[in-house]
C-alpha cells in the first residue's frame, strides 16, 4: 500500500495543476485551432470545413504587421537586457541586507493597471507634456517634433512594461553564484573585466534566457502599447488580432493569425535555444 502510495504522490501532486492548464490553456487552444479552420459568418454560423485560406489570407493581408511585432519585440527584449542586466548585477553583488527593499521598488510601479501605465506615458511623451513641452519652450526642440505614434514611443513603452520579467530572472542567475568563484578568479590574477567575462556572465546566462523567454514573446503579441502610444504606422498583429475578434468578427482569421504569431514564436524561441546553446546553460546553471 505505501509503494503504491508513494507512486501515485507524485501525479496527485501535478494532478490540480495539470487540470487548471487543461481548462484554461488545452481547451482554448483546441477550440481556436478548430475555428481557424471553420467557414462562415457570424449572423449563419461557422462551420468546419478544413479552410487553410485563413492562414493564406492572414499571412499575405498582415505580413507586416507580423514582421513589424516581431522587431518591436526583439528591440524592447534587447533594450531590457542593456538596461536590466546593471540593474540586477547591482541588487545581487552590491544590494547587501537591502536586496528585498530594492526589489520592492523595482516591482512597486507595476502594481498599477498595465493600462494605466501605459497611458502615464502617453501624457509623458505628449507633444505638449511635461517632457517635450518645457524643451520646446526653452527652443532645444523644433515644435513639430513628437515621440507618440512612432516606432520609438511602441518600443519604450515594451520595454517599460515588461522590465522586471527580464530583470528578476537575471538577479536570481546572479543572486546565485557563490563568492567563493569570484575570489578565485581574482587569486587567479583575473581582472574585474576578465571575471565578469569568463565566470559572471556565462553564469549569468540561464537568467538571461528565462528572460528574453519572458519578454520577447508577451512583447511581441502585446497591442496596448501600439494602441496607446503607437498610430497607424505602427500597428501590431496584437491589435489585427484584436480588432477582427471584436470587431469585424472574422473569428477565423483571427484564431489563424493566433496561430501563426504562436508558430513564428516558438520558432525563433527554439532558433534562439539552439543558438545559445541549451544544454550548455542547464549545465551551467545546474554547477
Amino acid at each position: 500500500m505505501s509503494r503504491v502510495r508513494a507512486a501515485l504522490t507524485p501525479y496527485a501532486l501535478i494532478f490540480p495543476g495539470g487540470v487548471w492548464l487543461a481548462i484554461f490553456f488545452v481547451v482554448p487552444t483546441v477550440v481556436m485551432l478548430s475555428l481557424s479552420l471553420q467557414s462562415g459568418n457570424v449572423a449563419d454560423g461557422f462551420v468546419f470545413t478544413w479552410n487553410w485560406q485563413s492562414y493564406v489570407d492572414g499571412l499575405t493581408n498582415y505580413h507586416d504587421q507580423i514582421i513589424r511585432s516581431l522587431v518591436y519585440g526583439l528591440a524592447a527584449t534587447v533594450i531590457q537586457i542593456i538596461i536590466g542586466f546593471p540593474v540586477a548585477y547591482w541588487i545581487a553583488f552590491k544590494g547587501g541586507r537591502h536586496k528585498s527593499i530594492y526589489l520592492f521598488l523595482l516591482l512597486l510601479p507595476f502594481l498599477v493597471s498595465f493600462v494605466l501605465r501605459t497611458i502615464s506615458w502617453q501624457f509623458l511623451l505628449s507633444d505638449n507634456g511635461m517632457l517635450l513641452g518645457p524643451l520646446k519652450n526653452i527652443g532645444l526642440l523644433p515644435d513639430d517634433f513628437r515621440i507618440l505614434a512612432t516606432p520609438y514611443a511602441v518600443i519604450g513603452g515594451l520595454a517599460y512594461n515588461f522590465l522586471p520579467f527580464m530583470v528578476l530572472p537575471m538577479y536570481v542567475a546572479l543572486e546565485r553564484i557563490d563568492p567563493r568563484v569570484l575570489e578565485a578568479a581574482n587569486d587567479l590574477y583575473a581582472g574585474k573585466f576578465q571575471t565578469f567575462l569568463r565566470v559572471v556572465l556565462p553564469l549569468s546566462l540561464p537568467g538571461v534566457f528565462a528572460g528574453v523567454l519572458m519578454t520577447f514573446v508577451p512583447a511581441s503579441s502585446d497591442y496596448v502599447n501600439a494602441s496607446v502610444l503607437g498610430g497607424t504606422s505602427t500597428t501590431m498583429i496584437g491589435n489585427v488580432i484584436q480588432n477582427q475578434y471584436l470587431v469585424t468578427q472574422d473569428y477565423p482569421t483571427a484564431s489563424a493569425l493566433s496561430f501563426t504569431l504562436m508558430a513564428l514564436l516558438l520558432l525563433g524561441i527554439f532558433a534562439y535555444a539552439k543558438a545559445l546553446g541549451t544544454e550548455d546553460v542547464l549545465e551551467v546553471a545546474a554547477r
